[in-house]
Parts: structure tokens; sequence; C-alpha cells
């Protein structure tokens, strides 16, 4: 029974019984030589599994995105992993799917991403660092072909790449403001030249392991990366390298999903970790399609806001995996409304506004238009949206029936509370209940734009569409860029929008439903393996920084080798 006062995330999950998860494994309709044990709580599943399951029927497939969050989190992986606790406790056979997270965050501002409270993925520490060591292979991956471009220029550089056009920098997966832009090749160890890094969850190699269906698949995307151009103007990729042959190798594991558990032993499969403000920010392809053949219901997750990963699961994932979710629930709290009003500021690591925990109806009610876009955003597609309100305890009454009546205008199914931080599966059981019922619903799901049309034209369709901005202005840089990419073949790729996660807009400080905004659009990227463009909007990076006081800060070790300070 969960305790009250409910203890802290780390407390939980350490006083948890586990089940071992072989037998998660069988009880989820996996076999013995389906999986391959890692310890005794947590096991890769092969890919041949989908060939004994392939004429089995498919579940309902689930996706949990948010409105714009504030920099603490609204509760999506909370919600994500208790809803599909709540479905378990009304009987229903179903699975989660989430993504693996950057050690980045997990030291930085937001902490780790295993959920909270009684809605958690377990063993957390394994989850929140190492798991099986799968974006440690694409790190490696990547900047082994980073190593293989530069070695390529030093030995003679045969395929004539003009180094100012490389594209491909390095990674390394710690939020690292220092290493967003240097120089290498000093002291005569190459050509001397500007780079940098990115956190590893935004490198392409990240991006191909959730978009990939298999090891076939893989080994052809990751060939088609492109890495610069050659003097004249020639893409020049990881296949012409000589690279991609030995990047597949790292990843030969790496490809394979992790499965683990809830704290109520329902099965959880882990795989791949793109973030949704830089990359496509969902999890892969292939656990959704294992997963779908194993259960009656998939509950996967988009990051950030609806604008964020949810547009680019539909418009991206959903275009190369064929499948079509049956409903979305977007994740919003009383307090994210409140702030969204404009009258209150939310900063990671300091104490909340007083004002934030108040009965504040018309703040609510001010605020609920970034939830009614969020909505309009996701009825674009055409599939039915269910709103979960996260309940804190200082919520009130009012306050619930008032996002509860504003969700119902903005034409979700409706508007349901979840208390699984608290309860678990049982504080899961309405919302439950109610996706269930919107599951049920026929789908008329639809993309944003079809593919053959200009990239600035898609550009502004999403700009426009999503964020309810009045037009998008390209720098010189973006420019160039989008002449050279149509030039090069890439126009009908689908676009990756990287712009800040705090705002429908490019600026973080425009909260609520910003309107009557011009995007600048001020450089944007090729990732032809994945089979993305990526246009950088405003000042967004690809490298996170440090907060004053890290959430490392507090981790550490006792005396009998236990974690301390992990969230």
């Amino acid at each position: 029974m969960p305790a009250t006062p409910v203890p802290s995330d780390l407390e939980i999950a350490q006083a948890a019984k586990l089940k071992p998860i072989v037998e998660v494994a069988r009880d989820m309709g996996l076999e013995e030589d389906e999986i391959e044990l890692y310890g005794k709580y947590k096991a890769k599943v092969v890919l041949e599994v989908r060939d004994r399951l392939k004429n089995r029927p498919q579940g309902k497939y689930i996706d949990v995105t948010a409105i714009t969050p504030t920099p603490l989190g609204e509760g999506k992986t909370v919600t994500t992993i208790g809803l599909s606790l709540g479905l378990n406790t009304i009987g229903k056979n179903v699975t989660t799917v989430i993504r693996q997270p950057s050690l980045g965050p997990v030291f930085g501002i937001k902490g780790g991403a295993a959920g909270g409270g009684y809605s958690q993925v377990v063993p957390m520490e394994d989850f929140n660092l190492h798991l099986t060591g799968d974006v440690h292979a694409v790190g490696l991956a990547h900047n082994l072909l980073a190593a293989f471009v530069d070695n390529h220029i030093f030995h003679g550089n045969k395929l004539g790449i003009n180094p100012q056009s490389i594209m491909w920098r390095r990674v390394v997966d710690v939020s690292d403001r220092a290493l967003r832009n240097i120089v290498i090749g000093l002291g005569g160890e190459g050509v001397p030249r500007e780079s940098g890094f990115d956190i590893t969850v935004a490198s392409e190699v990240m991006a191909i392991l959730g978009l990939t269906t298999g090891l076939k698949d893989i080994r052809e995307r990751l060939g088609r990366i492109v890495v610069a151009t050659t003097y004249d103007g020639k893409p020049v990729t990881a296949e012409d390298l000589k690279c991609a042959g030995a990047m597949a190798v790292l990843l030969k594991d790496a490809i394979k999903p992790t499965l683990m558990q809830t704290l109520e032993h329902t099965p959880c499969m882990v795989h791949a970790g793109p973030f949704a403000n830089i990359a496509h920010g969902n999890s892969s392809i292939i656990a959704d399609q294992i997963a779908l053949k194993l259960s009656d219901y998939v509950v996967t997750e988009s990051g950030f806001g609806a604008d964020m990963g949810a547009e680019k699961f539909m418009d991206i994932k959903c275009r190369y995996s064929g499948l079509v979710p049956n409903a979305v629930v977007v994740v919003c709290t009383a307090r994210a409304l409140k702030m969204h009003s404009g009258q209150f500021r939310v900063v990671a690591g300091r104490p909340l506004d007083p004002g934030l925990t108040q009965e504040n109806l018309p703040a609510v009610e001010k605020g609920a238009e970034n939830l009614v876009k969020q909505v309009e955003n996701m009825k674009k597609f055409g599939v039915p949206v269910v709103v979960a309100v996260n309940k804190f305890t200082f919520d009130t009454p009012a306050e619930i029936n008032l996002i509860k009546k504003i969700a119902v205008e903005a034409g979700a199914e409706g508007a349901f509370i979840s208390e699984v931080w608290a309860k678990g599966g049982e504080g899961g059981r309405e919302l439950a209940e109610a996706v269930v019922s919107a599951a049920e619903k026929k789908s008329e799901f639809r993309f944003l734009y079809e593919l053959d049309q200009p990239i600035k034209n898609k550009i502004e369709i999403i700009a426009k569409e999503i964020y309810g901005a009045d037009g998008v202005a390209y720098l010189p840089e973006a420019d160039r860029k989008i002449r050279m990419y149509t030039r090069m073949g890439y126009a009908a790729l689908p676009i990756c929008m990287a712009k800040t996660h705090l705002s429908l807009s490019h600026d973080q400080n425009l909260k609520g439903r910003p309107r009557n905004y011009t995007i600048p659009i001020r450089d944007v990227r090729l990732s032809a393996g994945a089979g993305f463009l990526y246009p950088l909007l405003g000042e967004m990076r690809t490298m996170p920084g440090l907060p004053t006081e890290p959430a490392g800060e507090k981790v550490d070790l006792d005396e009998e080798g236990r974690i301390l300070g992990l969230f």
C-alpha cells in the first residue's frame, strides 16, 4: 500500500520488491530464448520475436504528451507509467514503452526520467544511469565517425573533403557548455578548424536508433549519414569513409530494446533516447512493434509539449513505422497553467512562488490558452484527445472543474484526474477508463504536411499551424543550407524543428499562447541517415549547460554502496 506522506522517489524504488525479469518476460508472452539477461532485473529483447508474432493482431497505441511544461516538468513520464498501471488495474494487458534518459539532465536540472512516487520504472538507479550501455554505444559510434573524418583528411584527403564544410561534430553525454564551440587539430595533429560537441542524445546516431526497423536498415541508415561536402559541393557520407560497417557493429546490441518493470510489475520496454527539443524525442519504433504484438495496450510518450515530441511522433515516427495512434493524452497541471498566465515565474532549484499553490481561477483560465492550443494541435492529426490533470495536493476542486470545462470546450474527450504519483495504479483508474473509451473511437489519422512540398513550405506549416506564428524569417545561413539540401536531393525529407521546449514559440519567455510573432530560423542541419532536416529556431543549442546547483551535487554512495540523492 502507498505510504502517506509519500517517501522520496529513491526511497520508494529501493524499498520495492521486484520480480525477476525472466518472470516479467514470461508473463508478457516472451519465450526464454527471446531475452538476453543483464543481471536479475533487466534484459534485452531480441528482434527475432517479431517474426514469431507477425500474424498476431496489434494492440491499441496510446501516445502521452503534455502542455508546454515549466522547467520542473509536469509529470508526463509519471502519467505515462501511471496510465499503464491504471490500465492494468482495470484488467487490461499493457506494456509501457519509454526512452532511456540522458545523463545530462540526470546530473543537471531535471534529474532522472524513471517517473516518480508510486509510478516508477525500477530499478530506477539502473534506469537513470548506464542501464545496458546503449547511450555509450551511440556516443562511441558517433565519435568513431568523427575520428574517421579527421583521419581521412590527415592522410591525404582522397575524397576532397572541404574542411570548412564538415557538419559532423563530436558528442558526450554530459551537459558541458564549455565544449559547445572548440578548435581542433592544433599542434600539428591535423587541419586546425572550428568544431564543437553536442550532447549524445542529440546525435543523429541516436535518432537512427529510434527510427530504425532492423539490422539491415540501421546499416543502410548509418551509411547515408552526411558528414561534409567536397570542394565541388558533393555530399560525403559515412559509407564513403568506410566507417558505417564498424558503426553498425558497435550498435548490434544497442538495437535491442531493454525490458524492465514498473513498481506494480507491469512490463516496460526502454529504448533510445533522442531529445525532443533537438531530435524527434520518442522511444524506438522497434520497441513499439514488439510491444504492440504482445499487449492489448501500449502506452508510449513523446518528449516535452505536444508542439514538440508529439508533432514529431506523428509527422516523423509514424511515417517511418507505419503505425497509427488510437488516442493521445495531453498532461497538464494547474500549477503550469497558472505560470502560463504570465503572473508567475518557475525557476528550477528555487522555491515555488506561493501564488502557484493557492487557488487562482483567473490565472488558470488565462494560462489554459496553452492547453487549448495543445489540444487543437493534436486534433489536427485526427486522433481522439484525452486531458490528464496531474493533481497536486494544493489543487482545489474549483480549479480542477475549470480545467475540465476548458478541455471539453477545446475538443478533448474530457479531462480526468491522475493521482498515480501518490496512489499508483489505483490513482490512474479514472484516466485509464477514459483512454480505453477514446481508443475505441474511429481514428482519422492524417499527417500535417506532404513530403513532396518544398522545405520552406513544410517549415512554415509547422510554424503557423502548430506554434501559432505569423510567419518565418530565414537567416542567410539557413537560406544557403536549404538551397544546398534541395540541390543535393534531400528536399523530400520530413522536418524536425529544434527549438525551446519552454514556449510554443522560439522564445522561452513567451508563455501561454503567443501571438503576433515571427520565428527566426538561423540554421538548418541535415540528418540524412535518420531521415529528416532539422531547422534551428532562435537561440536553440544542441549542447545544454549545467545549472548553478547541478542535481549531481546531491548524488553519492553510502558505506554499503547504496546510491543516494538520485531523483
